[in-house]
């Protein structure tokens, strides 16, 4: 896969799945813009422009913040150029029970992980349909369609990213826009291990959880982020050229393929 004439955009590119993502499009030599809003992490980011001399851009953006992101946008397509895919992988976790949480936790999971793939793509495929080509990919989660214990507000949020770019990709397919999803199931990220309280939290979740009715992982290990990004490279590659609407489940078997 080469992306040496791309200018790809990444959110939540600065931790984990985003953070790999763009690596891994760094060394296939496309032009990528990281967009966070974690200014400590994003300035870590940016200092490896420097060090490397590689074609990357970082901006502090709230993707839930519908105005910062199409200032940002149009200033990439002003000053950069045109924008040829983006993958979209920010993402928070609040976790609590549905009947006891609260609305702020419940606002601000949909408020990134939902509305600010909506905020994205609108800005960013509404200039892809003047060109008559582009490809999106939108990091959501096996938790999508399988019910989670006290993750109620995260799985909600991330079935509408679902559905959200599969309405999104039969709206855009005549204009030769290709819009997928890839869904992890437990990937070994700052986020993944919030959730464990010592060593073996991992082995924890291979194995599975009954009184949480939580299956564990079929293949025995836990995803690496580069298990994840080598998912998304490959349907933003023009080996996925035809491929759209698709929801690529990379969780080592856990939901057992589940719809």
């Amino acid at each position: 896969m080469n992306f040496s004439k791309d200018i790809i955009v990444v959110s939540g590119a600065a931790n984990g799945i985003g953070l790999a993502t763009v690596n891994h499009l760094l060394d296939k030599g496309a032009q990528v813009i990281a967009l966070d809003n974690d200014k400590v992490a994003l300035d870590v980011l940016s200092e490896k422009k420097w060090l490397n001399k590689i074609n990357l851009s970082t901006y502090q953006v709230d993707v839930a913040n519908s105005h910062e992101v199409e200032q940002v946008i149009q200033h990439i397509e002003d000053s950069i150029g045109a924008i040829d895919k983006l993958v979209c992988s920010s993402g928070i976790l609040r976790m609590g029970a549905l009947n006891t949480l609260s609305d702020e936790d419940w606002y601000k999971t949909f408020a990134v992980n939902t509305t600010g793939v909506f905020h994205l793509c609108r800005a960013v495929t509404l200039r892809m349909q003047q060109r008559k080509q582009g490809a999106v990919v939108a990091v959501s989660s096996n938790a999508a369609s399988v019910p989670r214990a006290n993750m109620g507000a995260y799985a909600a949020s991330k079935a509408a990213v679902t559905s959200l770019i599969k309405c999104l990709g039969l709206e855009l397919a005549a204009d030769n826009i290709r819009c997928n999803i890839v869904s992890p199931g437990s990937t070994d990220t700052q986020m993944q291990r919030q959730l464990w309280t010592d060593d073996s939290g991992p082995q924890r979740v291979i194995e599975g959880d009954l009184a949480n009715y939580r299956l564990g992982i079929p293949l025995q290990k836990i995803a690496t982020v580069d298990d994840i990004t080598q998912a998304i490279l490959f349907l933003l590659s023009d080996h996925a050229s035809h491929i759209t609407m698709h929801d690529l489940r990379v969780d080592g078997g856990a939901t057992l393929g589940a719809v």
